[in-house]
């Protein structure tokens, strides 16, 4: 009986399966050891499992590291992950598209679409097409900066959660430090760098193609508009080889000036 015991004891602590979970958070009471497939599934369905879990059972460790809470990798992640505008990277589908939508449509109508009309002295006016396209093309640019920024910012906090050293600064930038990651921690900022910050960061770079070939189609558009139009002022040889679009011709100037050109033949 005292060896059943002992046995029973035994597999208790080596396995160590005590949690108590709730509706937002799942907590690790005793140290435990699971699969990689369990724990990509906690996170999934947990996002808070491995934050809550950790400190739960690292409260000393965490006293005892020199790197500043702020500069914490885990902690930098809560603060990105928060922040506008990189909050709106991690949203769902539906709101993330039309939040962008949104930014570059009120940027194209408010600003793109007036500077494109008369920014040129009016010449675009006369050209609709060429108008709407170059307020298009601003909306897109916008955008494109906006998913850049965006982008910049939630790989340099992955990074730092899939690096095994953590960089960090003192007092300032004179004094920067470096600290390596103890198994435990590099395990949890891992699986927080690949379950949560790769997700963002592909759909941010799905985001960024899709811009950039928006862009290259307006540019090409704009190109061939402004082409069409330098051929369609290409002067006669009739006409002397002379002439600024919309301003002068010299058919119309011999018309209203015959004097003028008294010296040429066929001007009486």
């Amino acid at each position: 009986m005292a060896r059943m015991m002992n046995m029973n004891m035994n597999m208790n602590m080596n396995m160590g399966t005590t949690f108590s979970s709730s509706s937002s958070m799942f907590i690790i009471n005793k140290p435990t050891t699971i699969s990689s497939k369990q724990l990509s599934f906690l996170i999934k369905t947990h996002p808070t499992f491995i934050l809550s879990s950790s400190s739960s059972r690292n409260n000393n460790s965490e006293t005892e590291c020199p790197v500043p809470l702020e500069q914490q990798p885990v902690k930098e992640y809560e603060s990105l992950s928060t922040s506008f505008p990189f909050s709106l990277a991690c949203a769902d589908a539906v709101e993330y598209s039309s939040r962008l939508a949104a930014t570059g449509a009120s940027f194209a109508l408010f600003i793109g679409l007036p500077v494109a009309c008369f920014g040129g002295g009016g010449a675009a006016a006369a050209t609709p097409l060429k108008c709407g396209i170059g307020a298009v093309s601003s909306g897109l640019f916008v955008v494109t900066l906006a998913v850049l920024h965006m982008y910049l910012g939630w790989s340099y906090v992955g990074n730092r959660l899939l690096s095994a050293t953590v960089e960090y600064e003192e007092t300032g930038w004179y004094d920067g430090q470096l600290r390596v990651k103890t198994a435990e921690v590099l395990a949890r900022d891992r699986l927080l760098g690949s379950f949560s910050v790769k997700p963002v960061l592909n759909r941010l770079k799905y985001t960024l193609v899709a811009m950039g070939a928006s862009l290259f189609i307006c540019i090409l558009l704009l190109i061939n508009i402004e082409t069409t139009q330098n051929d369609s002022y290409i002067p006669s040889e009739e006409a002397g080889g002379r002439a600024v679009p919309g301003v002068y011709n010299d058919d119309s100037a011999r018309s209203f000036e015959p004097d003028a050109f008294c010296g040429e033949l066929g001007v009486i």
